[in-house]
């Protein structure tokens, strides 16, 4: 095998912890039962890397083997690296007809033609997600499998999830997206996380929501009851009503696990206090970032537990509401409060 082969088994290798090596070469399907009976899987993994390359020599496996462990590694942990959404547009009329081979054949061959060396190779998996693996070259240097872009496309959606894409290649493959699924445009979805499995359940709506009812209909009246012939009764709607505001804000528990929501301010000082501030004719700049392991989760219990008072802001609910975790709060003139805005940064 050649030095790419072997740097990027490798990496493959060296990411998985011990216990997982010998399921992840059985889906591998390249080496014999004997061979991987063979390898000792509680050795150190510079040990268990010089065995399974060995082992390929022996069989006489090549890059293409190699890349194709690498593809099943991460779709068996999509959970990895950074993945951006992005949204597509301005569908034709015969989009809802396109087919996998019919996608595969027009993606490829857009990119073989605008770029003489690439390496692509695709994947259908069980949940009918669409896995893309492109190494990149050009028309002097041959494709480095050491940084390959992913892609992740469910036919017939309007979504598709990026990873490890550089910004010289970002044209051509919007192109080839775009041309492959039969759309006229494609455009930044605003919402970027290190869970692959969050972003599709955001944005396909694969997690329990909840939809407004009598109940949360009326938060500002209920609010204003100054007494309750039961105060434990009193107490239990308005936690109900909690309950209810948060679930409809950001869907049951577990929500989708996003880690962060950033929000870039670019707007004007507003009060009378202070004329310094508010003559001035830039901006205010500045970013504000939520953090948390699940933050859909850790906003839902702050409503519910009443540490943030509702209504929720739908600066917090279009996290959900509009599937993205990056916004730009601008002005929208004179005397008009700052509101989420869809600009791309």
């Amino acid at each position: 095998m050649d030095a790419q082969a072997t740097s990027v088994l490798n990496r493959i290798i060296r990411r998985i912890p011990n216990k997982n090596i010998e399921n992840l070469l059985k889906k591998w399907n390249s080496l014999s039962a004997d061979q991987l009976r063979a390898l000792d899987y509680t050795r150190p993994k510079w040990m268990i890397v010089e065995h399974v390359l060995s082992f390929c020599e022996e069989n006489r496996l090549n890059l293409k083997h190699i890349t194709n462990l690498e593809m099943i590694y991460h779709i068996e942990n999509p959970d990895q690296g950074t993945w951006h959404a992005c949204q597509f547009a301005e569908a034709q009329d015969d989009a809802v007809c396109v087919e996998l081979t019919q996608f595969k054949e027009q993606f490829k061959a857009h990119l073989h033609g605008v770029i003489r060396h690439i390496s692509i190779k695709m994947k259908k998996h069980e949940d009918e997600a669409i896995w893309i693996r492109i190494a990149w070259g050009d028309n002097f240097s041959k494709p480095n499998h050491l940084k390959p872009t992913y892609v992740v496309h469910h036919l017939h959606t309007s979504y598709v999830f990026i990873s490890n894409l550089m910004a010289k290649h970002k044209i051509f493959l919007c192109q080839a997206l775009v041309i492959a699924t039969k759309h006229g445009s494609i455009k930044d979805g605003h919402l970027s996380t290190r869970s692959l499995t969050a972003m599709r359940d955001l944005l396909l709506r694969r997690y329990q929501q909840a939809f407004p009812n009598a109940h949360s209909r009326i938060p500002q009246e209920r609010n204003t009851l100054s007494s309750h012939p039961c105060i434990g009764k009193e107490h239990s709607d308005h936690e109900e009503m909690r309950h209810q505001m948060s679930c409809e804000a950001f869907g049951h528990s577990p929500s989708p696990k996003l880690e962060t929501a950033v929000y870039r301010l670019e707007t004007r000082y507003r009060g009378n206090g202070n004329h310094t501030l508010s003559d001035r004719e830039e901006f205010f700049r500045g970013v504000v970032r939520f953090s948390s392991s699940s933050l859909l989760d850790s906003l839902r219990h702050c409503v519910a537990s009443g540490m943030a008072e509702g209504p929720v802001t739908p600066l917090l609910s279009a996290i959900t509401q509009r599937g993205r975790n990056y916004f730009v709060i601008t002005d929208k003139g004179p005397g008009v409060s700052s509101q989420a805005s869809a600009q791309r940064a």
